[in-house]
């Protein structure tokens, strides 16, 4: 078993900037990988960013250029470093990792789910 805390939500204003934090306890003496997903009020949740053990990097469209995400293997720990933020970006953070396979944006292959840190971003 996997436990995944998120922390680093709460209200912020168009434009401004916030950072998220996941920290992973629990198996993780091997490598996997971890994503960030978000999902507003709705909708479906929806891919945000991932990191593999490699720190190899992936974005969804939508945040390219904006959102910064990181790991450290040793602390299990991973960030999300959100600029630029809109009402777009508004909704629910949730942390998650896979330990099945190559890193993806598809919310099934992930095994394990924090329980989500709520972003607001004000017009």
């Amino acid at each position: 078993q996997v436990q995944l805390v998120e922390s680093g939500g709460g209200l912020v204003q168009a434009g401004g900037s916030l950072r998220l934090s996941c920290v992973a306890s629990g198996r993780t003496s091997v490598t996997y990988a971890l994503g960030w997903f978000r999902q507003a009020p709705g909708k479906e949740r929806e891919f945000v960013a991932a990191i593999a053990w490699s720190r190899s990097t992936y974005y969804a469209d939508s945040v390219k250029g904006r959102f910064t995400i990181s790991r450290d293997n040793a602390k299990n720990t991973m960030s999300l470093q959100m600029n630029s933020l809109s009402t777009h970006d508004t909704g629910v953070y949730y942390c998650a990792a896979d330990f099945r396979g190559p890193t993806t944006a598809n919310p099934r292959d992930y095994d394990y789910w924090g329980q989500g840190t709520q972003v607001t971003v004000s017009s």
